[in-house]
């Protein structure tokens, strides 16, 4: 049976990354689900040892940025390709994205260059999870006007910002380029409990 309904190629595509995904990432020694052998639909501690572990965390945020942003790029130069292409696209970039973020080699970067001391990489089932995230903002980006979107990204960044002193635009300046001043201040007592209560 031939499938031509985009909708049917969307999810082929998500469910062909989610097992690639999760494959690779079980090849790299992470683990399915957090050591606790809980899994929590939220944690909110930034930098205890449930952070990248769970369902959702203070970094579902920055994904669904990931998914704004892989809409406006795909848009901007893309245009001409369905919606649902475009969406195959961003399902994949993202899977790659995690896998990337996974390896060793990202890890030690993230442990080294921020407040991460403790991040040995995202649970499975938080990477999957994050890649939902991503289509939920691409979903969203679609359906906004761009001054409504850029708003949104906006605002999330300075609420990231504000309330865990991390967010998306800081991963990326800080993961090539860690700047001691803004990973002290990273350190400082944000809005949000850094750590659970012992």
């Amino acid at each position: 049976m031939k499938l031509t309904r985009p909708g049917l190629w969307a999810g082929v595509a998500v469910a062909l990354v989610f097992t690639l995904v999760a494959l690779a990432e079980f090849w790299m020694g992470r683990l399915w689900i957090c050591k606790c052998d809980k899994v929590l639909l939220w944690y909110g501690y930034t930098n205890g040892s449930g952070n990248s572990q769970h369902l959702s965390d203070w970094y579902s945020f920055t994904h669904v940025i990931h998914g704004f942003m892989f809409y406006g790029l795909l848009r901007l130069f893309f245009r001409k390709l369905p919606v649902s292409i475009r969406l195959i696209l961003t399902i994949i970039l993202e899977g790659a994205w995690e896998v990337f973020e996974n390896t060793s080699f990202t890890i030690e970067r993230y442990r080294a260059g921020t407040i991460a001391l403790d991040y040995y990489g995202d649970s499975i089932i938080n990477s999957l999870s994050d890649i939902v995230f991503c289509i939920f903002g691409f979903i969203l980006a679609r359906k906004f006007p761009v001054k409504v979107s850029l708003a949104f990204v906006i605002a999330l960044e300075i609420g990231l910002g504000i309330l865990v002193h991390d967010n998306l635009t800081l991963n990326i300046v800080m993961l090539p380029f860690p700047i001691e001043s803004v990973k002290n201040w990273q350190a400082t007592p944000a809005l949000v409990p850094f750590s659970p209560p012992e």
